[in-house]
């Protein structure tokens, strides 16, 4: 394992850290604890005192030295991958994210100064999972495992669709819920596994739309998860990398689905609440990963067998004189 790929995993770490700082802050409404932004209570960010940092002001800002220090991390990255990977997409990948980071901190000052509105808010939940994966896809290409020559290239249609599709439904899940979370949604069906003691709401609002809305799409994200994983334990079982994330798809989707129904339960516990939201993101992040090894083989800087082998199962249609 080289060094720059380490850094890349404390980078993602890091990032990991960061979206479960500012769950923290939305779960504990502390998101206006600081009312003022780039500084903290006219102070420079770096030098506000320690013996300040109490109640909604230690979560508040306490992320944002958390993403100031995100953002340093991965400006530094993105010189050292400029520097060492000879990879031209990588590299475009690491400034990539660096702009990401930049957004992402740009909105959340946007939605301090603007008293939280939902649409800012929203983009930026979603925006710090694109983040992540970011950092999680460039710990991958900069592992020794992706440029394994030795890899076996996996050549499944229905295995590469259902990877992509679960990826897609889980962050669209989590752009449902983070709506729910900024709109004020969390409780307004307040039992669980009901609507109100039926299974269907009886009576509509916006907010119970959205929570409803929400509690179907784990249903779906639940059949995906277990639809991608089922097929790739049943035929794909001797890879062990493939099957390990297999494994953690169906860990995190399980822990997942807990959480959100301890979450109604506990009505919006706060330490509950904050482990939905960061087991979300690593739900997000698994389902990337297990996509992009799939499609291994689509990528430039792919071994050359692994194209071969994969074109060579690809079925053609065969002409008519060779109908038999």
């Amino acid at each position: 394992m080289t060094t720059l790929h380490r850094f890349t995993l404390f980078v993602a770490a890091s990032t990991l850290l960061l979206i479960t700082a500012g769950g923290l802050v939305t779960s504990t409404d502390s998101g206006l604890a600081v009312p003022d932004w780039p500084n903290t209570y006219g102070y420079f960010m770096f030098s506000f005192p320690m013996s300040k940092m109490v109640g909604g002001i230690l979560y508040e800002h306490g992320h944002r030295l958390i993403a100031s220090t995100v953002g340093m991390l991965m400006i530094g990255l993105a010189f050292w991958i400029s520097r060492l990977d000879d990879r031209r997409w990588v590299k475009r990948l690491a400034w990539g994210a660096v702009a990401a980071v930049v957004l992402q901190g740009t909105l959340g000052g946007i939605t301090v100064l603007y008293f939280l509105p939902a649409p800012i808010s929203i983009a930026h939940a979603g925006l710090a999972q694109i983040v992540f994966c970011l950092t999680v896809s460039l710990a991958l290409f900069t592992s020794p495992g992706w440029r394994d020559e030795t890899a076996e290239p996996v050549a499944d249609t229905i295995l590469a669709r259902l990877t992509i599709a679960t990826a897609m439904l889980v962050y669209a899940q989590i752009l449902i819920g983070a709506t729910m979370r900024h709109t004020g949604a969390g409780l307004a069906i307040p039992d669980f596994p009901l609507a109100f003691g039926h299974v269907i709401p009886p009576e509509w609002s916006w907010p119970i739309a959205i929570h409803f809305g929400h509690r179907v799409g784990a249903v779906v994200v639940t059949l995906a998860v277990v639809a991608t994983a089922s097929h790739l334990l049943t035929h794909h079982r001797h890879q062990p990398q493939l099957r390990r994330l297999a494994w953690l798809l169906i860990g995190f989707v399980a822990s997942q689905f807990t959480l959100g129904a301890l979450t109604v339960l506990s009505e919006r516990q706060a330490g509950i609440n904050t482990a939905h939201v960061a087991t979300g993101a690593a739900l997000l992040a698994t389902s990337v990963l297990l996509a992009l090894r799939v499609h291994r083989h689509r990528f430039s800087d792919a071994p050359s067998r692994a194209r071969i082998d994969v074109l060579a199962t690809v079925p053609t249609t065969p002409s008519l004189g060779g109908v038999r």
